[in-house]
């Protein structure tokens, strides 16, 4: 396991905890948590091969969040000492009480016991930061150079950003956690451009961003030789594609697509505070709502999601969330059946649960700790067909590969979503490419016409690093696995023919 960084260890930790901690405590705070948090950001982007945007960022501070007389009060700044710990739990306190006369509810949290000191590392090998920027930019550029020797490739853009976090936490129930993950995510697309007529395709990298470090892009744990070979091949069958018929067609979904109606359609509409009407305004509630649970037919029998903070380098993973929740995983969906919800130590209690699933998260130490989603995952099925068994199964259809544009409304329920390619299915085998298409449904149909899920063999971590919410917004990384699936009876649209184009 990697070492924490140890000049995040030289920060004062200890007796800001202690100095913010005592404060609280002598001021009447019923609870009191501190974190101290450090991000270091770096991005690079290259547009054939050379060097458009570098960019690195550190952000440092601390935050005190307390529950006193019931009511929440929070303060953060980027002074670290023990004395600016203490004016936090000041201010944290006075935040509290001028806003008890508006407070409706006092604030109560499932209990969590206490975890000692704590110090937890996320799966990675080589620290991204310790490889030097030059030798960064100079493999984008050869795979970009790589791309742009082929005829059909006109243009090429490579991105890669990568995130070092630490977090310190400690709280009065006596849980301290010190914890550092690691993730990183490339991409490198391909354009072609038809000069006479203006019209262009794209087609990107399938790679996703992981829980993994520098190994990611040289060790051998992603196939980028065979993505860079392959993706002139895909662009050049893209620009002659024929346009697809609107219609409805069996679909067979890679996990490099499917990740992403996962996402949208499950993982957000089962997070407890949208289902309460909590998290309205920003992107909406849910149609999951707490008085179905237990009842709900989210999809066929086949449909087994679970939510889970210890998957190995996925992007939610941690040893423990915000609130000093220890990691855990969960059944949200089982047999079809919608059977629990992702939860921080708030939403817990306001429901009568008695324990959170550790899905607090901050993504600044100047934010207020939120319910923000677990690595939300379909499960293969045992001993389960291939994807070209799946394919086998088809005698009209579409496989889809690769994510690309969504839209799904407020409350997670009617959804539209396109991909990077698109072969059709004819009698169980591929049959070239297709172009223009976009599956549409409703969330409950859509699940509930999932046939069959591929086997273990098939199974992918997607995920993305840019998950908004709230208000003010929050980003955090999450990851959805999944297996390759098979649905019949989708809603294909033509998406030229619906631009008016």
């Amino acid at each position: 396991m990697p070492e924490i960084d140890e000049t995040f260890l030289a920060l004062p930790l200890t007796a800001i905890a202690d100095a913010a901690l005592t404060r609280a405590r002598d001021l009447g705070a019923e609870h009191a948590d501190v974190r101290v948090e450090r991000i270091r950001t770096a991005d690079l982007a290259l547009h054939d091969a050379r060097l458009e945007t570098s960019h690195t960022g550190d952000e440092l501070g601390m935050s005190v969040r307390v529950i006193h007389d019931g009511v929440w009060g929070f303060a953060g700044a980027v002074t670290l000492s023990p004395d600016a710990a203490a004016d936090l739990a000041d201010q944290a306190i006075a935040v509290a009480e001028a806003s008890r006369p508006v407070t409706r509810q006092r604030v109560e949290l499932a209990p969590e016991p206490s975890h000692g000191d704590q110090v937890w590392v996320s799966a990675y090998a080589t620290d991204p930061f310790d490889i030097p920027e030059a030798e960064r930019i100079e493999l984008l550029a050869d795979w970009s150079r790589r791309l742009l020797a082929s005829d059909i490739v006109t243009h090429a853009d490579a991105d890669l950003r990568q995130v070092k976090e630490n977090k310190f936490y400690a709280d009065l129930a006596g849980t301290t956690t010190t914890q550092q993950r690691v993730r990183l995510h490339a991409d490198l697309t391909g354009i072609w451009v038809d000069e006479q007529s203006g019209r262009f395709e794209t087609m990107r990298t399938l790679a996703p961003p992981a829980g993994y470090g520098y190994e990611w892009l040289t060790g051998g744990e992603w196939d980028w030789e065979r993505e860079l070979a392959e993706l002139p091949e895909f662009l050049a069958e893209r620009a002659k594609a024929p346009s697809i018929e609107a219609g409805r067609y069996d679909l067979v979904i890679a996990p490099s697509n499917l990740w992403l109606t996962i996402h949208e359609s499950i993982g957000h509409a089962t997070e407890l505070d949208r289902a309460l009407g909590y998290e309205a305004n920003y992107a909406g509630t849910s149609f999951a709502t707490p008085d179905q649970l237990g009842t709900l037919r989210y999809g066929s029998p086949v449909m087994h999601i679970v939510g889970d903070r210890t998957t190995e380098h996925g992007l939610s993973t941690v040893g423990y969330d915000d609130e000093g929740v220890e990691a855990q995983r969960f059944d949200l969906v089982r047999d079809g059946i919608l059977v629990g919800y992702q939860l921080d130590r708030r939403t817990a209690a306001l429901s009568g649960i008695p324990r959170s699933n550790g899905c607090a998260y901050a993504d600044s130490p100047l934010h207020v700790p939120i319910q923000r989603m677990a690595n939300v995952s379909l499960q293969p099925a045992d001993n389960g067909p291939s994807t070209d068994e799946l394919l086998s199964q088809v005698d009209d259809g579409i496989f889809v590969v690769g994510d690309k544009s969504w839209s799904i409304d407020m409350q997670r329920y009617n959804f539209q979503f396109t991909g990077q390619r698109f072969f059709r299915i004819k009698n169980g085998r591929l049959a070239g490419q297709v172009r223009d298409v976009a599956y549409q449904a409703t969330t409950t149909d859509f699940w509930g016409a999932m046939e069959a899920v591929g086997g273990p063999q098939t199974w992918v971590l997607g995920g993305a690093f840019n998950c908004g919410k709230a208000q003010p917004g929050q980003v955090a990384p999450v990851s959805h696995g999944c297996p390759t699936a098979l649905f019949r009876q989708i809603r294909i649209l033509n998406t030229t023919e619906e631009a008016g184009k």
